[in-house]
């Protein structure tokens, strides 16, 4: 690796961490350039999961004043999101690529169309009984559960656009305001991160570029900083804007590869 390439993977890092905080979809960032510059496309997920996870890291304690209240959820979903992870971590390891990523964009559109319509839907499900922001129980709690888990395994396998999907999932289920909601989705994408990341370095070590994983980690511990500290001031309409239009980026992407 040269050293235009070195600070090319540092700065895809750095962008990554950034846009994770925010969205969720820094992967699209990192993942081309790693590919770009020489690693296969295993060995540049894996090291892609590892750099990311001191970023996700950042990127989660700078929203930690959204974070209050919901400490409770939080360990109910949790575990949901680290077996998926385990489960996506596995999936990469043991079955061709192709066997998953054609069922990438739909559920990326899917996740898209969610962010873009939660204001309405949670105006329609208002009117329903029950359900307010501490009300989750029942199904609504296994339909939280189950998408963590399914989330969780999205990123333990590929984890672009992992963020997309799970906003998408929990702001149909929980009365929260998206900020809320994206600090929820920084939790959980650290636990899925770092969780995968542990089981490529146990049983994958042979298919990791430490020096990637390295620049990557390097860059993202400050995106995770700066995203999390400008992120979370931004409006929701703003946000959920920014949302829609890097799931949409992400589906170009994972449609024309």
């Amino acid at each position: 690796m040269t050293v235009e390439e070195m600070v090319a993977v540092a700065a895809a890092g750095l962008a990554a961490g950034s846009i994770n905080a925010v969205v969720g979809s820094g992967t699209l960032v990192t993942f081309p350039v790693l590919l770009a510059v020489g690693l296969p496309p295993v060995t540049a997920t894996i090291s892609n999961s590892l750099g990311l996870v001191p970023g996700n890291l950042t990127g989660a304690i700078g929203y930690r004043r959204e974070l209050a209240g919901q400490r409770g959820l939080l360990l109910r979903l949790l575990p949901a999101s680290v077996l998926g992870a385990l489960t996506g971590a596995f999936l990469l390891l043991h079955l061709p690529a192709s066997a998953f990523e054609a069922v990438v964009p739909g559920l990326v559109g899917l996740a898209v169309v969610l962010v873009a319509v939660q204001p309405w839907l949670q105006r329609r499900l208002r009117t329903r009984p029950g359900g307010g922001p501490g009300d989750v129980r029942g199904a609504r709690l296994a339909g939280l559960v189950a998408g963590a888990y399914a989330t969780g395994t999205y990123g333990g396998y590929f984890a672009a656009s992992q963020g997309v999907l799970q906003i998408g999932i929990f702001g149909l289920l929980l009365r929260e305001p998206l900020q809320r909601l994206n600090a929820i989705k920084n939790v959980l994408t650290l636990g899925v991160n770092a969780v995968a990341a542990l089981a490529y370095v146990v049983v994958a070590t042979d298919r990791i570029d430490w020096r990637a994983a390295g620049l990557v980690a390097g860059g993202s511990l400050v995106g995770g900083h700066l995203g999390s500290t400008y992120g979370r001031r931004l409006p929701a309409p703003v946000l959920r804007t920014a949302i829609v239009v890097l799931g949409l980026v992400a589906i170009g992407v994972l449609v024309s590869r």
